[in-house]
């Protein structure tokens, strides 16, 4: 690895510096309207016309085209994040995300809801890896890992936010609008926050920068990169299956007037609960100089409470969203996935891993989905309790293992570029 001559650090005494702040509000307002959906979800088709098991296909449906386009957002943010600059697509994602939220509360049909829900899945690709990166790279290693932590402990709540919202204004299109609006408003945050040194730094070097494609030429590079990747899948399993559809779920387990189970409900109690397993795993993992063992304990969490929640049979309303409350503190180890992944890598290819590697984890969704769905609809006879435990555990083993290939970072000095092929692997 090249070592970069050292950069200068915004404000490195204070964790919250403006890169900081305006990071966590990006984030905020991205995962607003990226959760939106789903609390949305039933009202919004209903009101396009949609009825009875179609509601739950032409939803799959929506969530697999926003995913698609994070999907192809991770990789043109992530590219642009290291050519271009982090604070550049800090604010283009939030720009183009906050368009494509006013213009889903425009919508008529369901083809119109899907092209605007790709448009904001291409917009929402880009805040969080910039804005990790940006935080990653302003503050010194010894307090990096608690300016992630704000970011993420912030941002989550932007879920409950929406669902407060919705519970406020009680009409979707509006809640589009909002969200629109207040990503509009941030943009002029912008003036408040200069960019990373490490990549002024890199940005005057021959270095090759945003060489996505150099993620895959490389065994040692791919591997770290996949591992990166393959640790996140859990979380986003519960909570774009387990939580997205919870009606259904609370449905088969014979939970008390399950039909007053709402899913934008579920939502909100599933990332209150992951606003404090962020917080938490973020101090511990500082306390111990650690982020492999706690992403362990997180990790086994997980699945302990997949099985927990699949298993709650007859249990009452109140205890089925504690349950969904419980769900979200295990999967509290997003801001240690993040953090790990800008760790893992160089300067020069950092924005487009920390980019990537969230979007894939989240637009791996349709393909958990068929996973799913293969087990729920050829295996088990409809059987969604069963699915879901086996698709749970599947995900689970792979990303411990995973997790057990990579190497600890706590300590790495993150100014080194990726130019060859020996990292500190």
């Amino acid at each position: 690895m090249n070592n970069i001559p050292p950069p200068i650090i915004q404000n490195p005494k204070s964790i919250l510096n403006a890169a900081v702040i305006v990071a966590a509000l990006g984030y905020f307002v991205d995962i607003y309207d990226l959760l939106l959906f789903g609390i949305v979800r039933t009202d919004s088709l209903k009101d396009l016309g949609i009825t009875g098991d179609a509601v739950r296909n032409q939803g799959e449906y929506l969530i697999s085209m926003q995913m698609f386009g994070m999907l192809f957002g991770g990789i043109l943010w992530g590219i642009l994040g290291d050519k271009k600059g982090r604070i550049s697509v800090l604010f283009g994602s939030i720009l183009l995300y906050s368009v494509a939220n006013i213009a889903n509360g425009m919508v008529t049909t369901v083809d119109g809801y899907a092209f605007w829900r790709l448009i904001a899945g291409i917009g929402l690709a880009g805040e969080l890896g910039a804005g990790i990166t940006l935080v990653a790279e302003s503050l010194p290693k010894d307090k990096r890992g608690y300016g992630t932590m704000i970011v993420a402990s912030v941002g989550v709540s932007g879920a409950v936010a929406a669902y407060l919202v919705y519970q406020f204004f009680q009409d979707w299109r509006l809640c589009y609008y909002a969200g629109g609006g207040l990503g509009i408003l941030l943009l002029f945050l912008r003036i408040s926050i200069s960019e990373s040194g490490m990549f002024k730094q890199i940005q005057q070097s021959d270095e090759k920068k945003g060489d996505f494609l150099s993620l895959f030429t490389n065994s040692k590079r791919f591997s770290k990169y996949l591992q990166c990747i393959l640790i996140g899948v859990p979380l986003w399993f519960l909570v774009g299956v387990l939580i997205t559809f919870s009606p259904e779920f609370a449905k088969a387990l014979g939970v008390q007037h399950a039909e007053t189970i709402a899913a934008g409900k579920a939502i909100a109690f599933c990332y209150s609960g992951l606003v404090i397993g962020d917080i938490a795993s973020g101090l511990l993992s500082q306390w111990l100089k650690s982020r492999k063992k706690i992403m362990c304990l997180f990790l086994i969490s997980n699945l302990i409470m997949v099985f927990v929640y699949l298993n709650a049979y007859g249990i009452s309303v109140s205890t089925f969203y504690l349950l969904c409350f419980a769900m979200g503190v295990s999967v509290g180890y997003w801001v240690l996935f993040v953090t790990i992944a800008a760790e893992q890598f160089g300067t020069n290819i950092r924005a487009t891993v920390t980019t990537t590697v969230p979007n894939f984890v989240r637009g791996s969704l349709p393909l958990i989905i068929l996973i799913y769905s293969f087990f729920r609809d050829r295996l088990f006879d409809g059987d969604i309790l069963k699915s879901g435990m086996i698709v749970g555990s599947l995900l689970s083993i792979v990303s411990l293992l995973a997790l057990w290939k990579l190497k600890e970072t706590f300590h790495v000095d993150l100014n080194y570029s990726e130019s060859n092929d020996e990292t500190f692997i």
